[in-house]
């Protein structure tokens, strides 16, 4: 496996970004791609072990992570410290980015969440299309932050955030926790959770990023105006404590 474009992308890869990240080797998050940060970390551990380095995981860097591999504990992995560093160090900073997104029926939603945003954040931007195409596009903005509306076929508003087995974004939790409390302060009547999942949008993003799946579909477009205010409430106090409610 090795740098290219498109990047290679698969269960090989996290599992090679795995067990780079838990021996304190930085490739960014646990995602499945096989992007340029990953790429540095291979030729950053074939240094320390003595291997040519290329930057490309040929079986015998394969083998020699095996080897090494007990004496990485079993820890959260530098990629999750790493985040939570970069949240606490960029914390209330006045040039945060923040990118907003919508899908489907709710998208009068998304976009009041955009202008709200907008109106408290001067680098806001709202972001159209699929959730390849809104990643994309906040990746290449630079965002510091991406929330996305779309609508819940359930009876419940569940606020998702990126998480596989071996990688939670700490940030990513952290906001859909503070989502969840500012919803069910201002709206009880919806029933707001929130969960890790592995999903296009929360993945391809760079940056920590939720998908609000708001439900049920009649109380949130009646209540669309404290939806959105209960997003931007709680994303304006993320940006200036982003670990307070952090569990993890």
């Amino acid at each position: 496996m090795y740098l290219r474009s498109p990047n290679l992308r698969g269960d090989d890869v996290a599992e090679l970004q795995n067990s780079l990240s838990y021996l304190g080797f930085n490739c960014g998050r646990i995602d499945g791609i096989l992007g340029p940060l990953t790429a540095q970390a291979v030729g950053a551990f074939q240094q320390n072990i003595g291997l040519k380095v290329n930057e490309v995981c040929s079986p015998e860097v394969v083998i020699a992570l095996d080897h090494v591999g007990g004496h990485g504990g079993t820890g959260r992995g530098i990629s999750v410290v790493r985040e939570a560093e970069h949240l606490m160090q960029t914390a209330n900073a006045s040039d945060r980015r923040v990118a907003t997104g919508q899908y489907g029926s709710v998208s009068h939603i998304g976009h009041a969440v955009g202008r709200m945003m907008r109106l408290k954040h001067p680098l806001a931007i709202t972001l159209d299309g699929d959730a390849q195409q809104q990643a994309r596009a906040a990746n290449t903005w630079g965002a510091d932050v991406y929330v996305g509306i779309e609508p819940s076929p359930d009876e419940a508003c569940t606020i998702y955030f990126y998480q596989v087995p071996t990688f939670t974004s700490v940030g990513g939790q952290s906001l859909a926790l503070r989502i969840v409390q500012h919803l069910e302060e201002n709206i009880p009547e919806l029933d707001a959770q929130a969960q890790g999942l592995r999903i296009p949008i929360l993945r391809e993003t760079k940056m920590p990023a939720v998908l609000c799946s708001v439900g049920p579909l009649p109380v949130a477009l009646q209540r669309s105006a404290a939806v959105a205010d209960a997003v931007v409430a709680a994303v304006g106090s993320w940006l200036t404590a982003p670990l307070i409610l952090d569990q993890d």
